[in-house]
């Protein structure tokens, strides 16, 4: 027990070590500072700008900004669905792979554009080679986009009245190559002298320890789980994902994976505070999600190191706490602590299957991309957790009689209604997604592997990882339906860009506005006590939504098996 816990906080000590150099790193590469990566890649970003004929110094508003972002990610998913309904005749399919049906490419599609690459496939089964490459450039592509937007807004809070942010294209560029890529060269090198696989040979034949002759998948596996982990991506190579020995073969593989995943989201803190000259408030906001993730990391740790009772009332032993669906490589503790690693971030990836966790522990997984505002996703967890700043910043002048301001700029009603739409548009579309597929149980027929209250929290889990762009699932669930597809393609479009136009929408907003100085009566918002303040307001508007269909779900079966 005393050995699990030192690897989680090892690891977590690890994160927090690599990820304040890494911050001031990125503020540098946000502030257009030289960094020693400068002289490698100057070159190669002048290629690009010179072959797409875009011009990277040509200020743009916050509007152009989108416009760039959602013309570029639409023309990405075009070339997506093409290659995933073609792959049977195209290159690269050594094992002769089919391709994709209609709704499926669509789903897919959408999934690894938007960062969330839920999988309604198995990876090892359902694409080519060249399916594999091709969504692993959308992890690079969706992780850079995520990025570059949040340095727009990172610009917008830095200024003090201004109606341009800089230039997306050259935003997006730069974090691909110089945030991106040389991290994940160098994690995919170090999981491919740990015993990844990275080959383009198709199905090797081996013989099992009771002699049986097996057809074994592999391929370019060690380069797409780097970027998968970086980025935030989460999408498996293989169907099991970082459960598959190929994925992760070993405690030091794991290690290396749940570090490289945690990286940037908090990294991202940091470098706000690098941008902005302001490290007590990236303190605040690091010291907010801090607690947040820690509050649900370590119930989640307890409930299965110690297993499930009924087990325990039938004399079987657990020693090593809840194993159902968990690797003996990695134990019960290192596997919970992943679970929620994984959905406080958007990643997605799993170790262990959440489906088997015990009631409450999938509960708080759930939570996790629920309150979807803890660490997050690559630069699109610092534009959540931006909404709620505004929101607490506004509640709280109310509550002292002061107009509420953040950086020197008043929050008006133009800026609240566009918050609170942001805000209450995640629990619209997990809800509402729920609420349908539960009352079209024709439509639904067959993929639940449980109808009672896990089959409840089964479809309830499929909206939130959908709507918080995670991609994890509970995956009892049958879920390669054109209902389900098609559901959760739509939910997760909505889920990915109208959080990032909003928050973007209001940096532009409030950079054009009249900078107003600190005096006496501006509220601090670098302060524990506003911290305070701004997890009272995620905990009462994301978390308290959910309460009932919790209720519904993984608490009712917790009070089922008690």
């Amino acid at each position: 027990m005393n050995t699990e816990i030192s690897g989680i906080l090892l690891m977590y000590a690890l994160v927090i070590a690599l990820a304040i150099p890494l911050g001031r790193y990125i503020g540098k590469i946000f502030n257009y500072e030289h960094t020693w990566l400068d002289i490698i890649f100057d070159p190669l970003d002048k290629l690009f700008f010179k072959l797409s004929a875009i011009d990277p110094t040509k200020e743009m508003n916050w509007k152009q900004h989108l416009i760039a972002l959602l013309t570029i990610n639409l023309v990405w998913f075009i070339m997506a669905m093409l290659v995933l309904t073609n792959m049977s005749w195209l290159p690269l399919n050594p094992d002769g792979n089919p391709s994709m049906s209609g709704d499926l490419a669509f789903n897919t599609a959408v999934s690894f554009v938007t960062n969330t690459n839920l999988q309604h496939y198995s990876g090892e089964s359902g694409l080519s080679y060249l399916g594999q490459l091709i969504l692993m450039l959308w992890q690079f592509i969706s992780a850079g986009t995520g990025i570059a937007i949040c340095a727009v807004v990172f610009v917008a809070m830095k200024e003090r009245t201004t109606n341009t942010l800089g230039n997306f294209y050259s935003f997006f560029v730069r974090s691909c190559t110089r945030i991106l890529l040389p991290i994940a060269f160098v994690v995919a090198i170090v999981l491919a002298f740990n015993g990844m696989p990275m080959t383009f040979e198709g199905k090797d034949t081996m013989v099992t320890l009771q002699g049986d002759t097996i057809q074994v998948s592999r391929g370019p596996v060690a380069g797409f789980v780097a970027i998968k982990h970086l980025g935030t991506n989460g999408g498996g190579f293989f169907g099991v994902n970082s459960a598959h020995p190929f994925e992760n073969p070993n405690y030091f593989t794991n290690i290396t994976e749940m570090v490289t995943q945690m990286l940037i989201p908090i990294a991202m803190i940091f470098a706000l505070g690098f941008v902005l000259k302001r490290k007590k408030l990236s303190w605040m906001i690091f010291g907010v999600m801090s607690i947040g993730f820690i509050l649900l990391t370590i119930p989640t740790i307890l409930f299965e190191m110690h297993g499930n009772q009924n087990i325990t009332t039938m004399g079987i032993a657990q020693e090593m706490g809840s194993m159902e669906g968990k690797e003996v490589r990695f134990g019960s503790a290192a596997s919970a602590y992943w679970s929620i690693a994984t959905t406080v971030i958007s990643t997605g990836s799993v170790n262990s299957m959440h489906d088997s966790f015990t009631p409450l522990s999938g509960m708080n997984q759930m939570l996790a991309m629920m309150i979807n505002s803890f660490y997050g996703g690559c630069g699109v967890g610092m534009l959540n957790f931006y909404i709620f700043i505004i929101l607490a910043v506004f509640i709280s002048g109310l509550m002292v009689g002061r107009t509420p301001e953040f950086l020197g700029k008043k929050i008006e009603a133009k800026e609240m209604k566009i918050a609170m739409i942001i805000a209450l548009l995640h629990p619209l579309l997990i809800l509402v997604g729920t609420a349908i597929a539960c009352s079209a149980p024709a439509v639904t027929a067959g993929t639940l592997s449980n109808p009672g209250f896990h089959g409840f929290s089964q479809m309830l889990y499929e909206f939130t990882s959908s709507s918080a762009n995670n991609g994890s699932g509970f995956e009892g669930l049958g879920d390669n339906t054109p209902f389900w597809n098609i559901a959760c393609g739509l939910v997760m479009l909505l889920g990915r860009y109208l959080p990032i136009i909003g928050p973007v929408a209001i940096a532009g907003i409030l950079a054009s506005k009249k900078y107003i100085p600190e005096s006496n009566g501006t509220l601090n918002t670098d302060t524990a006590t506003f911290g305070l303040m701004v997890f009272a307001v995620i905990a009462l508007v994301a978390a308290l939504a959910f309460f009932p269909a919790l209720t519904l779900g993984p608490i009712a079966e917790y009070f089922s098996i008690i």
